[in-house]
């Protein structure tokens, strides 16, 4: 089982935009700091840019398109400031840790699977306590392959030793998390929290609307009952998935 961070067991939406509302004092400005923000990831993927220069890139270039030409050392200090406010208002989405506890109790290796910054990423699992869940992280800037690529989902089912026909990833976009884990071979499901988002279905793609549907979408889709077992609790699955 493969699960993403960011708005799927984190609630980071929430958090970054805060922070860069305390920053700039506008709440408007969020698409830009996304788009930006995806540009310069990028960067980091194909080994042009540090997560920490990225950083501190992208602020500048945010800044510059608002029409303010800030000098470096400016550029660091409200970087450091909008960080210093994101990590303090992180929080999990209630469903997570009861999913989590679920998965773990039923015999599941788990990853998680991102494309943000590992440093970034592992500090957040482990304030947050959930990094004792997860057999492995697999990181964009560290393997130099971001979601969508296969690789990335092909890396992640090689450490847990399981085939991707035998594994779901669950994540909250539907392009980047669950069409790119069909593609690559694994069982795509669409984290959508946003009923609006629902009619936005692609072939091979599993929709739940929160972290609490994925047992049952589990057991009910890539499990079946061991006829020859002697208890109803005991499950064969399907495709072996994990």
């Amino acid at each position: 089982m493969c699960l993403d961070i960011d708005d799927t067991l984190v609630d980071f939406t929430s958090s970054a935009r805060r922070a860069l509302f305390d920053l700039i004092g506008r709440d408007d400005m969020w698409p830009c700091w996304q788009r930006t923000t995806d540009e310069h990831v990028a960067r980091v993927v194909a080994g042009e840019l540090s997560y920490d220069a990225m950083h501190k890139a992208r602020t500048k270039a945010f800044f510059a398109d608002l029409g303010a030409l800030l000098d470096d050392d400016l550029v660091a200090t409200l970087e450091e400031r909008r960080r210093t406010q994101l990590c303090t208002t992180w929080q999990l989405f209630s469903d997570a840790i009861p999913c989590l506890d679920w998965l773990r109790a039923a015999g599941f290796k788990l990853a998680a699977v991102t494309n943000a910054s590992g440093n970034h990423q592992r500090a957040k699992l482990a304030d947050l306590g959930i990094a004792r869940f997860f057999d492995t992280l697999v990181i964009a800037g560290e393997l130099g392959a971001a979601k969508p690529d296969p690789v990335i989902f092909h890396t992640a089912c090689a450490r847990m030793g399981v085939r991707p026909s035998e594994t779901v990833h669950v994540g909250d976009l539907i392009d980047t998390d669950a069409m790119g884990a069909r593609d690559a071979g694994l069982h795509g499901v669409w984290l959508s929290r946003s009923s609006h988002d629902h009619d936005a279905t692609e072939p091979g793609i599993q929709t739940i609307e929160s972290l609490a549907d994925l047992p049952e979408l589990l057991v009910s889709e890539y499990r079946t009952p061991d006829v020859t077992a002697t208890t109803g609790a005991d499950f064969r699955c399907r495709e072996g998935v994990v």
